[in-house]
């Protein structure tokens, strides 16, 4: 008879703070991690000494200032804190044969049948317990029989919790259902506040009231069903990508840098046949030496489009490793792609001779690249947005465009944009008249012809209620220069005193 089923539920509830304290160290005072939010910063996670303030998960900035003054803060990073739950997902497989993610701060591992290589499911817990406060992450542990038995424990339970085959959960609030706000305010407004008393309620009448609640989160009864197993709740394994590694172990340790060139020649050609079998190209390599008094050295290399050409690879690793000191000697080389794209197999062409010879734009780009730092070679890209200084991005040089990303056509923008819109003084006939005469770094300018109002609403879903709206002119002089100013604001808006001027763009 098969073993009954097993799930072990790790909750990292300080996951975003844990992973900042990693990195910059923990910190007596209050702090706490913002995100940006539709009316402004809110706290994302918030340390011990904050809690203890009165700062919570939720709060808008300004009323955790007014609680706590000292409150120092830092902008989350949720896609960094689900790229670390990743990686864990895939390290947690050491107790169990696969793994899923319970974002956005939780894992579910298989630990059915594996118990007794730890010395039972106890020993389990304190051996996973143990290894990730090595890691400095605090967790609530949970093994159970179902995902959400497991889940419900690890969040509601003791820090280590074990639920034999046929125990309760009765006792637990409804919460612990992974049940929708809106849901939890129904249940609470009945009555029910505790598993149990579901049971007492006819499934017939909970079924009538939430039959139009398809989402599990929205149905207790079908949440109640996973709980306890009588419904399958699907869960997608992670599986672990194994980059393409190559290596050489040297029969004798190497000293003079001529030497290292042919073994990085040879491992850079052994990566690019590999990637060839493998129809993909290299976006990142990291190049690890191994000296023999057991040191190690480590060079990175990042390319501006993916590529499995071994001898442009060589060159460019061959630069950053002018300042590599031998020692007595390396005996091990070895050579990862971490980071690779899908690049299917074609007939050269005359891009493919260029890039032979050297003379094609990424590869240009990756000697630029590699000789100022990564980030250092960018380009500008139209982006959706009617505010101007918003209406471009940067991103890598030879970045592919974002699919279904579409730009808004403008009737005349100057091609010249001021980092920052610069104040200037300006006389106009009446409050919503053309202007005639501005003051703009110390100089005056009669204005000969204009043209506008052009007017350009505040982006309600990023700004604060009080945005102005702006009205753009395009103006000329009396000397020919032509500039594009604006005006913030109206007369009597009420969002504001008195509507100012800005000059934002020239012409050529």
């Amino acid at each position: 008879m098969p073993p009954s089923r097993r799930i072990l539920a790790i909750w990292l509830a300080r996951l975003a703070l844990d992973r900042w304290e990693r990195s910059a160290g923990a910190s007596a005072a209050p702090f706490a991690l913002i995100a940006q939010a539709t009316h402004g910063p809110r706290l994302a996670a918030v340390n011990a000494a904050g809690l203890e303030a009165g700062a919570r998960p939720g709060m808008a900035l300004a009323d955790a200032r007014a609680l706590c003054p000292a409150l120092a803060v830092a902008p989350a990073d949720p896609a960094g804190d689900l790229a670390l739950l990743e990686s864990l997902a895939v390290w947690a497989q050491r107790w169990g044969p696969w793994s899923a993610l319970d974002p956005p701060d939780g894992l579910i591992v298989d630990v059915t049948g594996v118990a007794h290589l730890f010395g039972g499911e106890g020993a389990l817990l304190g051996d996973a317990a143990q290894r990730f406060a090595a890691r400095g992450l605090q967790t609530r542990l949970a093994i159970a029989p179902t995902a959400g038995a497991a889940w419900a424990l690890a969040h509601y339970g003791p820090e280590r919790a074990i639920l034999a085959p046929g125990g309760s959960l009765d006792q637990l609030p409804v919460a612990a259902l992974r049940l929708d706000p809106a849901t939890l305010l129904v249940l609470r407004r009945l009555g029910l506040k505790r598993i149990g008393e579901l049971s007492g309620v006819a499934r017939e009448a909970l079924a009538r009231r939430f039959r139009n609640h398809r989402a599990p989160a929205a149905n207790p009864l079908v949440r109640l069903d996973q709980l306890t197993g009588r419904v399958p709740e699907p869960l997608l394994p992670v599986i672990g990508a194994v980059p393409p590694l190559v290596q050489r172990r040297l029969m004798e340790p190497i000293r003079h840098r001529p030497l290292l060139d042919r073994v990085l020649a040879d491992l850079c050609a052994d990566m690019a046949r590999l990637l060839e079998g493998q129809a993909r190209g290299a976006r990142r390599l990291h190049l690890m030496l191994w000296k023999v008094d057991g040191e190690v050295v480590q060079r990175r290399l990042e390319l501006a489009a993916a590529s499995r050409d071994g001898a442009h690879i060589a060159r460019l690793f061959a630069r950053k490793l002018d300042d590599v000191d031998a020692g007595f000697g390396i005996e091990l080389a070895r050579l990862v792609a971490p980071w690779c794209e899908p690049l299917p197999l074609a007939q050269r062409d005359l891009e493919a001779a260029a890039e032979a010879r050297g003379t094609s734009l990424s590869a240009f780009v990756d000697r630029i690249a590699a000789r100022l730092g990564p980030g250092a070679v960018r380009r500008p890209v139209l982006h959706a947005s009617h505010i101007p200084e918003r209406a471009q991005r940067w991103v890598e040089a030879l970045a592919a465009e974002s699919p279904g990303q579409e730009c808004l056509a403008f009737h005349a923008r100057p091609l010249k944009l001021l980092d920052r819109p610069e104040p200037i003084a300006v006389i106009h006939a009446s409050p919503d008249g053309l202007p005639r005469r501005f003051r703009w770094r110390g100089a005056v300018h009669e204005i000969a012809r204009a043209e506008g109002p052009e007017r350009i609403a505040p982006e309600w879903w990023r700004e604060r209620s009080t945005a102005r709206l702006r009205d753009y002119y395009r103006i000329e002089d009396n000397e020919g220069r032509r500039y594009w100013i604006y005006r913030l604001g109206l007369a009597g808006d009420g969002r504001g005193g008195a509507p100012e001027w800005f000059l934002q763009g020239l012409f050529a």
